[in-house]
């Protein structure tokens, strides 16, 4: 339970879809919820969060970038290089954080903090069912979370199944479909490839985004605005569909 609310509330709808990409609006205060939840998960702070995604999302559109950026090495080395090493460029790009988030005393706050926001959760789950709810609670969690994103994001720029395809990128992202219920939707990176704003992932019939439906529910309640999806994103350039339909059939009867 504890992964399925730090997932989907907290990474898949707060950082990724809210914090990084700005794909719907929302109150800053349930924009806060998801964002520290996010932290949870236990990859980094809200600000480590948008500068892992904005400097992974730069290498791969450009023509070529190191097998680092695009998963492109065998599986154990990509996993010791995503899960305990740092790329380190002689001249990267420059990061700047939007000043709405620069300037916001809670999200500086939890990023000096997101090691230790594990902390009161570890003490009140060992309160509630001594070290049984401790290990599970954080320590499990923690490792299957870490270990999880980093799969979906392997499997998801190596195979799978494509429905775009973005000429003269280093990357290009696949749908990895036996995952997208316990991704939150996260696996049908082909879509978010071709369509990165939207909030919704799960473009085609049949295609479970738990992430989108959350988003739907907090639309139902007046909590979500301003959603952006395809129909009303414009196509990102150099976008192909390459089963020769129209961009609009891709969401028909989704």
């Amino acid at each position: 339970m504890t992964s399925a609310i730090t997932l989907c509330f907290g990474h898949s709808v707060g950082m990724h879809r809210r914090l990084i990409h700005a794909s719907f609006d929302c109150p800053l205060w349930l924009e806060r919820l998801c964002v520290y939840l996010g932290t949870l998960v236990g990859m980094a702070g809200p600000y480590g969060m948008v500068r892992l995604h904005d400097f992974r999302d730069w290498a791969q559109r450009q023509a070529a970038c190191h097998a680092y950026s695009r998963h492109a090495a065998g599986f154990w080395r990509d996993a010791w290089w995503q899960l305990h090493c740092t790329l380190a460029l002689k001249h990267p790009p420059v990061f700047r954080l939007e000043p709405r988030l620069a300037d916001d005393r809670f999200y500086a706050f939890v990023e000096r903090t997101w090691m230790w926001q594990q902390l009161p959760w570890a003490m009140l789950f060992f309160a509630i069912g001594s070290w049984s709810w401790l290990v599970w609670g954080i320590c499990v969690r923690v490792a299957v979370c870490v270990t999880g994103h980093w799969l979906i994001g392997h499997y998801s720029h190596r195979k799978g199944g494509q429905t775009w395809v973005i000429e003269g990128v280093a990357a290009q992202g696949y749908n990895v479909g036996i995952a997208g219920l316990i991704s939150m939707g996260e696996s049908w990176h082909n879509n978010h490839h071709a369509y990165p704003g939207s909030a919704k992932l799960g473009l085609l019939p049949g295609q479970i985004d738990l992430g989108w439906w959350l988003i739907k529910a907090f639309e139902a309640t007046g909590l979500a605005s301003n959603i952006k999806t395809p129909d009303n994103l414009g196509p990102r350039p150099g976008s192909r569909r390459v089963d020769g339909l129209r961009d609009a059939d891709a969401v028909a009867g989704a």
